[in-house]
């Protein structure tokens, strides 16, 4: 039995994120409150009534701080004010008062690794090599050659390393040239940083979602990144993929910021913070839990359920593998957000969009952790198909056609089934589309016709399944706070139980596209939204199937066989 974080306390509102349901808001595609066709602030209090009415518990706001916008807002220019695309900081206040009145804690993003280029401080850092800001950003001289300083590569392609010739020197940015990274070896720069994160905790939010953590620090001495073990042995779509950056991310200098971090956070009632770690499959549930052990951050999640793997052992062996590293630790877990394919479009080879979109929330909303859900996905949202004359994404741009992308995941809202699916009464910045091809399989339903009003109160629709499985998971203690115990179940059946005690769950899922029935002991009645049936001891699971069952903490399957053949125990 994977066991129950350390430290619940029961009732008490402190660890409120402990087996918390955040919903994520993408503020340009929400919706647009004044007609220009980006989502706004005002938009969005607009709305919260609806993200309420599912039931989760916070919101995520993507961020709305003042930028030019190179790369949709995480290249800030200004950290304390709302860039006036979105409104005001009084429009920011309303957001929260009116999240707060529904129950809504309300999680704003901090891009702490870079800024914008247009930023006051890299104007000044940029401008000689005295001045008071001159080591604030990460510069270096060129090589005798030159050339950059090192071999590091930036996540949107080429070199790392920007010449400046006012300094004659390179600056680093991980991102865009337009992104310079902030020096962390400068304690300055972790005081400012911690000044802007207590200015939004003043204000009143609830937390932070901590854009890239892992990427704070760099290697002082500028040594240079090996070369990434891969399988394919020809080169990747985006040379990024081809290198192992353990020293220019992921540094062991990190910690004792995060530590900061916490401790400041600490000082505050009932806030938490979330970090995204961007790291190599084969570490990143590990520095997952080495950033939740201790008083460092209280939640961090990976990509690690965000890509294309979708079997039993994948979806088991991320959640027992960060539990065996960090037993004091926690996760958070989401299939779909707005860097990735929607996971409905992503996974679209395993069975039919709607009975995916059920699957996966029956699954995401058992696993021991935190959950994040992406705005339309409690509509099984697919991805849209974006042409090349309708991209903004700046990776999409460089990488197409064999990487398109970020804008199919981050188009509009869908409200209702007017032209712009109600988001709108101008043009939308990306389009909602009235029809698309969704990978490997006939043309989907209309992306219009997946819209909160043709589902609202129809029963068996994806958004009330989404409702009455995150009711019964606020509801039962055993799915939001309880430890787990895997079945040993064959591909492609996922089981497992959580909670120890009285109130005990026995969640089972069919990743395949066959039917299959198992034998149940220990195991009672069917809670909440099914695609199962219980027969005599039995439960029958379709074709993406999947239940939730009332069980003892010693409840167990097997898998039923042919006449005369052995049966298959689990557990």
């Amino acid at each position: 039995m994977l066991a129950p974080g350390a430290g619940y306390r029961g009732a008490g509102m402190t660890e409120w994120w402990r087996g918390s349901v955040t919903y994520q808001i993408y503020p340009r595609s929400f919706q647009d409150s004044d007609g220009d066709g980006v989502g706004d602030l005002p938009g969005i209090t607009a709305r919260l009534d609806h993200v309420a009415a599912l039931g989760v518990d916070a919101i995520w706001l993507s961020p709305v701080f003042t930028s030019p916008m190179a790369d949709m807002g995480y290249d800030v220019s200004d950290y304390t004010d709302v860039d006036p695309l979105f409104g005001t900081l009084a429009d920011f206040d309303a957001v929260l008062a009116r999240a707060h009145a529904l129950g809504l804690r309300v999680i704003i993003d901090q891009v702490l690794s870079h800024s914008s280029d247009q930023h006051p401080f890299f104007r000044q850092s940029r401008s000689d090599k005295v001045n008071d800001r001159s080591d604030w950003y990460v510069w270096a001289d060129a090589l005798p050659d030159g050339s950059p300083p090192n071999n590091w590569i930036s996540v949107f392609g080429g070199s790392a390393w920007e010449w400046d010739t006012r300094r004659r020197q390179y600056y680093l940015h991980n991102f865009l040239a337009s992104q310079p990274d902030f020096n962390f070896h400068n304690p300055l720069v972790q005081d400012w940083l911690l000044g802007v994160m207590r200015f939004w905790l003043e204000r009143g939010v609830d937390g932070f979602r901590l854009d890239t953590v892992n990427f704070y620090f760099h290697d002082a001495s500028l040594r240079p990144n090996g070369a990434a073990v891969r399988l394919e042995n020809r080169p990747a779509v985006n040379p990024y993929e081809m290198q192992d950056h353990r020293h220019s991310k992921t540094r062991p200098e990190n910690i004792a910021f995060l530590e900061r971090m916490r401790a400041l956070l600490d000082q505050y009632e009932g806030r938490a913070m979330v970090g995204e770690v961007g790291e190599a499959p084969d570490r990143a549930v590990q520095v997952m839990a080495e950033y939740t052990t201790g008083a460092r951050l209280h939640m961090a999640y990976s990509f690690d359920m965000l890509g294309n793997h979708f079997n039993a052992a994948h979806f088991r062996s991320r959640i027992e593998t960060f539990f065996k590293a960090a037993p004091g630790g926690w996760p958070a877990w989401a299939f779909s957000n707005h860097d990735v394919i929607r996971h409905v479009s992503r996974w679209a080879a395993f069975g039919a969009p709607d009975d995916l979109a059920r699957l996966a929330a029956a699954m995401l909303f058992s696993f021991q952790g935190s959950v994040c859900i992406y705005q339309g996905e409690e509509l099984g949202q697919t991805e849209t198909e974006i042409e090349f004359d309708e991209l903004t994404d700046p990776a999409g741009i460089r990488f197409w056609p064999e990487y398109k992308g970020r804008d199919g995941c981050r188009t509009p809202m869908v409200w209702d089934a007017s032209a712009a699916g109600g988001f709108t009464t101008g043009r939308p910045w990306l389009p909602v589309k009235a029809a698309q091809r969704a990978r490997n399989v006939a043309a989907q339903p209309p992306q219009r016709a997946r819209n909160v009003a043709a589902q609202a109160g129809v029963a068996g629709s994806v958004l009330e399944t989404y409702r009455g499985l995150l009711a019964l998971r606020r509801a039962t203690p055993a799915l939001r706070v309880g430890g787990s115990r895997f079945l040993d179940l064959p591909e492609p059946l996922l089981g497992f139980v959580r909670g120890d005690g009285a109130g005990a769950v026995l969640c089972l899922y069919n990743l395949g596209k066959l039917p299959v029935s198992l034998d149940l002991s220990g195991a009672g009645a069917i809670i909440g939204p099914a695609n199962a049936r219980v027969v005599a001891g039995q439960v029958q699971l379709g074709a993406l199937g999947w239940v939730w069952l009332a069980a003892t903490p010693a409840a167990d399957a097997t898998v039923c066989a042919p006449a005369g053949a052995p049966r298959r125990r689990a557990g």
